[in-house]
């Protein structure tokens, strides 16, 4: 399904829910959540106001709640963990995989974790509390301890007899872990190994030894790329002493890549990946004002530049007509380059080795663009206001904006990653500020010095 009919798909079901709440069908709207994956409840949740979307919560098939409550964003799982009573919340966690009951647990209260700690047995239990320590956003809190291992000295044949032994094979396995006495990884044993292969041969004869062990602590966006550079499927996770721990599968892979892409679109405007989009208006009027405060201030910076030049402007108005052009252009300008190198340091293209060689050629891109409609800018201007000095004020003045605008496009993220401040969140803030301070200082200190 194209991206388009699924989207159409989307907004379809959502018509059909709002016009079944509005006739009260409860019978309808829960045959039509009955049909549908946990991920496709969760994005309509998602899409509904509040009021609306409680009813439909209800509507949901206790079955299915643990795995959407996994699937919708952190601030929608919160207001529904609120309309639900405690014997509902030890329901819904029945049956989750391992990895998801870990992230849900810390949304709980303490006495429903309590509850589902004492409803797991021991195994499951110790499953959990190895995974617990790790953070969401590592490998260690992405995998799943329900692994199947075998030992390098069986025959295949073994390996197929105990297979069948076992009643429910985890999900998205494409191959089999190999183990020593220690749960030390050795290598993994491919499936399609154990039926191309003589049943009498040894696991250690044909398992695959050069395998992408992936370490407990590895953050996930560098998780999601070894499984994109190297085409896995799934993954061992071990810890420091090379001791299996659990394994990584395509599927957990898929969500880091969306809300990591979620994070960077959202980032940029100061927002949050996991807010609500219907969340009351006071809540998100409140989130945002301190991105509207920041920029704020760094408007009265700019407010006071173009200030110091109040004279000038006085004189000749047509540098306040002309103004927003340098200002406009160093911003775009700006914003591809620090868009490019907050791309390249979130996929690893980029670092100190390389950022130079970066500076210099986005240095020279910004210059034969800013030298190309430097010359219009100065044509027209002259043009319009009939005097050639304008037209070589507002062209210099480009020029030199543009270059700037590249360099504080490079250096601004590197310098807020060494300062530990995400460079998505922070960082067109601080390059509207620059391009605007110094196209307007640039511009007006031109004006000054050859048109009065």
């Amino acid at each position: 399904m194209t991206e388009t009919a699924e989207t159409e798909s989307i907004n379809s079901r959502r018509e059909e829910l709002m016009q079944a709440l509005d006739t009260g069908a409860a019978e309808r709207i829960s045959q039509m959540l009955t049909g549908l994956y946990a991920a496709e409840i969760a994005d309509l949740l998602e899409s509904f106001p509040h009021g609306p979307r409680e009813v439909l919560w209800e509507l949901v098939h206790p079955d299915d709640r643990g795995e959407t409550l996994i699937e919708v964003n952190d601030e929608v799982r919160a207001g529904l963990i609120d309309e639900m009573d405690p014997q509902q919340l030890v329901a819904a966690t029945e049956g989750l995989d391992t990895d998801d009951l870990a992230d849900l647990l810390s949304d709980l209260p303490d006495a429903v974790i309590h509850e589902v700690l004492r409803s797991m047995d021991k195994q499951n239990r110790d499953r959990l509390e190895s995974v617990l320590p790790y953070p969401e956003d590592t490998a260690g809190g992405l995998m799943n301890v329900d692994t199947v291992t075998v030992r390098a000295d069986v025959t295949l044949d073994v390996v197929m007899r105990y297979l069948r032994m076992h009643p429910d094979i985890p999900k998205t396995t494409d191959k089999l872990i190999v183990v020593d006495r220690n749960d030390i990884c050795l290598g993994v044993l491919p499936l399609t190994a154990i039926l191309t292969n003589d049943p009498e041969q040894l696991v250690a004869a044909v398992m695959d030894r050069e395998i992408t062990n992936i370490p407990a602590t590895l953050p996930d966006v560098d998780v999601a790329r070894l499984f994109e550079d190297r085409d896995l499927v799934s993954a061992p996770v071990i810890d420091e002493s090379d001791k299996l721990l659990g394994r990584i599968t395509i599927d957990d892979v898929v969500d880091v890549i969306r809300d990591d892409a979620d994070h960077s679109l959202l980032s940029l405007a100061g927002l949050d990946e996991e807010d609500d989009t219907f969340a009351p208006v006071v809540k998100s009027a409140r989130r945002r004002a301190l991105w509207l405060g920041v920029n704020l201030f760094t408007a009265f910076i700019a407010s006071w530049v173009i200030g110091l030049f109040q004279a000038t402007l006085e004189q000749v108005v047509a540098l306040a007509v002309l103004m927003p052009i340098v200002a406009s252009m160093g911003g775009i300008a700006g914003s591809q380059t620090l868009i490019i190198v907050i791309r390249g340091l979130a996929l690893g293209q980029v670092g100190s080795s390389n950022a130079r060689w970066l500076m210099y050629k986005e240095l020279a891109v910004s210059l034969l663009n800013g030298l190309g409609w430097a010359l219009v800018v100065a044509v027209v201007a002259s043009l319009w206001f009939q005097d050639a000095d304008i037209g070589l004020v507002i062209a210099a003045a480009l020029v030199i904006n543009l270059a700037c605008a590249a360099i504080a496009g490079i250096t601004i993220p590197f310098v807020l990653t060494r300062m530990k401040i995400d460079p998505a969140h922070a960082g067109t803030v601080l390059l509207t500020t620059v391009t605007d301070v110094i196209g307007f200082l640039v511009f007006l200190g031109l004006g000054t010095i050859f048109l009065i």
